[in-house]
């Protein structure tokens, strides 16, 4: 290719990625009343900058070829930092190996950036294979931390490529680009793969919302999401991880397993949790998102959970790399109410819904708690049924027999 032609590339993956880039995200209509989806993702492969995937030297690289190319972005950290929405997404490339890169946007709906370099988390050691699915946590202490599965080949098994270790990896900063590893958090699971920090003290200690797991990520083996205290978060070691929070129920969504997704957000009515949960059914493991709200004393305490999920995989959010899974690590409460929802679909690609506290809360509050059965879940619904059917808004909206 000559210098000319090779001018034309450029140009040509210039102009459509600066048009990817300035694509103007618009709202589903009409929505659920609870939250609003999006039509596209907001980060994407094709999101990452050109220069982290091709080599720009034609001397070098004279057919302009993508060098080092990205698989996939998604389960994202968020956090609000310097009047933007910043989420720090992982980003994997076709070696299956992930790295962070923090993506900004004004309005936390479209026109993402990422910032010219990733993240280079510093090892907690030679053995540390891969890192990925961040929580950030704006601390009281004055810090922010990240926390994130620090995954290694399991010593015990030497001859068995398929077996992983996940330990439980912490970092803090203090302006997203540099940061100061701390030592793996240490508790008496075996596993420990899903875990978050609490934003808040609680009786001078920090305190964790963990997954105690037996198995690397088979489902059937956590007892749900666990709360926890250590001393020392530079030197972080829990000893009890008795306190389930919200354990695995048969039957249910998180019948297989469940895992809290970002810190939660401290309300009036007490904290707002958004987690994850996973039931297998007849295509493999399906994850979906839920809420529910613990009391603002006691932490570990749910006094509300409406049934079922908040949100589940639908239209292109089932297909991917890992497919019919949600995830979200990530979200952002504005001073104004406004809440930004960030999650990962398929392990392919980053999305957001758009909500309010206000909202969310309404939908935590009011929304029916699970039956429990068949038959008192059906209950339910025509205890609905029977009080529209009373409305005349209602009127035009019967379909059949009277």
């Amino acid at each position: 290719m000559d210098l000319q032609a090779f001018d034309a590339r450029c140009k040509e993956l210039v102009d459509a990625h600066e048009a990817l880039l300035a694509r103007k995200n618009e709202k589903q209509t009409p929505g659920n009343g609870v939250f609003d989806r999006y039509v596209h993702p907001v980060l994407t492969a094709d999101h990452t900058p050109l220069f982290w995937r091709y080599d720009f030297d034609p001397v070098a690289n004279p057919h302009l070829m993508e060098r080092i190319g990205v698989n996939s972005v998604f389960n994202a950290g968020a956090i609000e930092w310097g009047g933007k929405c910043c989420v720090v997404a992982r980003i994997e490339g076709y070696h299956r190996k992930s790295f962070f890169a923090v993506s900004e946007s004004d309005n936390g709906v479209d026109h993402f950036r990422f910032w010219d370099r990733p993240i280079v988390m510093p090892e907690a050691c030679e053995q540390e294979m891969n890192v990925y699915d961040i929580r950030l946590t704006r601390h009281q202490d004055g810090w922010i931390y990240g926390t994130f599965c620090a995954e290694r080949h399991d010593p015990t098994q030497p001859d068995n490529p398929l077996a992983a270790l996940a330990k439980a990896g912490i970092a803090r900063t203090r302006d997203l680009k540099t940061w100061e590893r701390l030592p793996d958090l240490q508790t008496p699971s075996a596993q420990q793969r899903n875990y978050v920090l609490h934003p808040e003290f609680f009786d001078g200690k920090y305190a964790f919302y963990t997954r105690p797991m037996r198995e690397f990520k088979a489902a059937g083996c956590s007892a749900g999401i666990g709360w926890a205290l250590c001393d020392d978060v530079t030197h972080a070691v829990i000893e009890d991880e008795s306190v389930i929070i919200d354990p695995c129920r048969y039957h249910t969504i998180v019948e297989g397993k469940n895992g809290q997704g970002p810190s939660p957000l401290k309300t009036d009515k007490g904290w707002l949790h958004l987690a994850h949960g996973v039931w297998e059914n007849a295509d493999g493991l399906r994850y979906v998102l839920y809420m529910f709200l613990t009391d603002l004393h006691e932490p570990w305490r749910i006094t509300h959970k409406p049934a079922g999920y908040f949100m589940a995989p639908r239209g292109m959010e089932r297909v991917g790399d890992v497919s019919d899974v949600l995830f979200t690590n990530g979200w952002i409460a504005r001073e104004n109410g406004d809440v930004f929802i960030y999650y990962g679909s398929s392990d392919t690609r980053v999305h957001v819904v758009t909500s309010t506290i206000d909202r969310l809360l309404d939908y935590v509050l009011h929304t029916p708690p699970d039956g429990g059965r068949a038959f008192k879940c059906v209950q339910q619904r025509c205890e609905l049924i029977e009080k529209n059917l009373a409305n005349p808004r209602c009127k035009s909206m019967r379909m059949g027999p009277r």
